[in-house]
Order: structure tokens, then sequence, then C-alpha cells
């Protein structure tokens, strides 16, 4: 599973230049906490026109693709199917009618208990520090969608009810997804968990662990060329796990221990 999603360095912005802060797209492997590739978003642009250029660098036999809703687009279905991938696309409003057909298909297939309906369901539950979380998982046949050869690959859609309950208040959310994989639904609910691993183990470990956020290095290049040294550093420091400490805790200790320093350059 490929996870692709982009993130802002909200404190790269320049006003005396009218520079807007930079953005970036990386393309994140959960299952060894690697980051494969990065671009940086073109100015005036947004991560539409960057995601075929960081698709490109990567080789796609085999895997899944996962992106939210600003991914979900015609060409980058094409290009990942064409790369012998598979992809699974979250959907909101931007695609036009796709999101309210794919809603209504299952709100009505749910007040039939889906009689009749090919489909495949799985329901998790997990908990920790007060939280409950439970996910329901359905996927159905996409093969009645009207706009279905214009995506490419596209077999079915799926639905993910999610109710959480923290301090004794219960939220729910329903999300829907097309996607390349076929009807089972054990690969579908993985491609959807993981892909929030982008979020919580990427994202969040520049954000609170490297500081990206807080950096304000910001002339010409310099944004982006160390947006892409503090993923090549986050890479290292996750692949090294003699000392079980969090990625900041080891960053220091290279900085105080050169053999340490060389064994998370070197392995």
């Amino acid at each position: 599973l490929i996870a692709i999603d982009g993130k802002a360095l909200r404190h790269s912005f320049d006003s005396a230049a009218n520079k807007a802060a930079i953005h970036m797209v990386s393309a994140w492997v959960g299952a060894n906490q690697t980051v494969l590739a990065q671009v940086k978003v073109d100015d005036k642009s947004n991560e539409i026109t960057a995601i075929p250029r960081l698709l490109e660098m990567l080789n796609l036999t085999g895997a899944v693709i996962s992106m939210d809703a600003m991914g979900c687009q015609r060409k980058a279905a094409a290009q990942i199917i064409e790369g012998k991938g598979n992809y699974l696309f979250s959907l909101k409003g931007n695609q036009g009618d796709l999101l309210d057909d794919v809603t209504h298909y299952f709100q009505d297939a749910k007040t039939t208990e889906f009689k009749g309906i090919e489909h495949e369901t799985k329901q998790t539950t997990d908990g920790d520090h007060g939280r409950i979380e439970v996910r329901k998982y359905t996927t159905c046949q996409a093969d009645w969608l009207s706009c279905r050869k214009k995506w490419k690959g596209l077999k079915t859609i799926g639905m993910v009810e999610s109710e959480r309950t923290l301090k004794g208040k219960t939220t729910q959310e329903t999300r829907y997804f097309i996607s390349s994989l076929s009807l089972e639904i054990d690969p579908f609910a993985k491609a959807v968990r993981g892909h929030w691993g982008i979020e919580n183990s990427l994202h969040w470990c520049l954000d609170v662990q490297m500081n990206e956020d807080q950096s304000r290095i910001r002339k010409k290049n310099a944004p982006e060329n160390f947006g892409i040294l503090r993923r090549i550093a986050l890479n290292l420091l996750k692949r090294e796990t003699t000392i079980k400490v969090g990625v900041k805790s080891k960053s220091k200790v290279t900085a105080w221990d050169h053999q340490y320093l060389l064994k998370v350059l070197f392995g």
C-alpha cells in the first residue's frame, strides 16, 4: 500500500517576496515506515498537477495506491492501471454526480439489506485511552455506474461507516470510495485503514518531532530542499531500531554520539 497525500510547510511563506507557503506531496509506505518519493506543488497550482509527476517516480507494479478526494482523478486512475497497480480513491463532491450516485446506491441497498446485491461486509472494533471506534466496511460491484468506462480499471465501490465514542459522546461518519480492487473486503478494509498512516506516522512526525511547520527557512529552493532532507532523515531514523525511543530523541542521540550517527546513516 502506497498512500499519497500533501502537506503544507506552514511557515515557509515569505511576505516580503509575496511568496506563499510551499506544499509537498509524499508517497508513504506504512509497512516499512518509508517515504518513497516527494514533489513540490507548483506555485499557483494544487496537488492534482503534482500527483502525475509523483506517480512517474514510483514502480506501481503490484501496489495499491490510496489517495483522498483531491487525487480522485481519471488521469491518475489510468496512470496507475497502466503502471500495473491498483487504486483506492476517497470520494467527495469534486467529481460531479459520482459521489451522489454512490451515496444513493448504498442508501437504497441498506433499506433492502442488500437483497439481491452482490456485496461483502466486515466490522472491526478498536479502543484505547477511553475511545471506542466501530467501523463497518462494505463493498459492491461498480458495473452499474454510468460513468464506469471513464474510470480505467474501476471495479468496486466502497462504504465505511464509523461510530466513535469518547468520554460518553458518540459521533458518526460515513465515507465512500471507488477502487480497482476486487470485491474482497479484506484488501479494501486494509487499504482504507492503512491510508491514514500517512497522517499519523509521517505528517505528525514531521510537525511534532521534527518541527517542520515551525521552520522559517524560506529563501528560493531552500524550503523544498530541507523538506526533502527531513523526509530522508525520518526514513533513516525510523529504520534504526536498536534504541526504543521516538524520532526526536533519536535525532538528539545522533548529535551526541557519532557512533550512533554512523549506525543511523549506514545501518
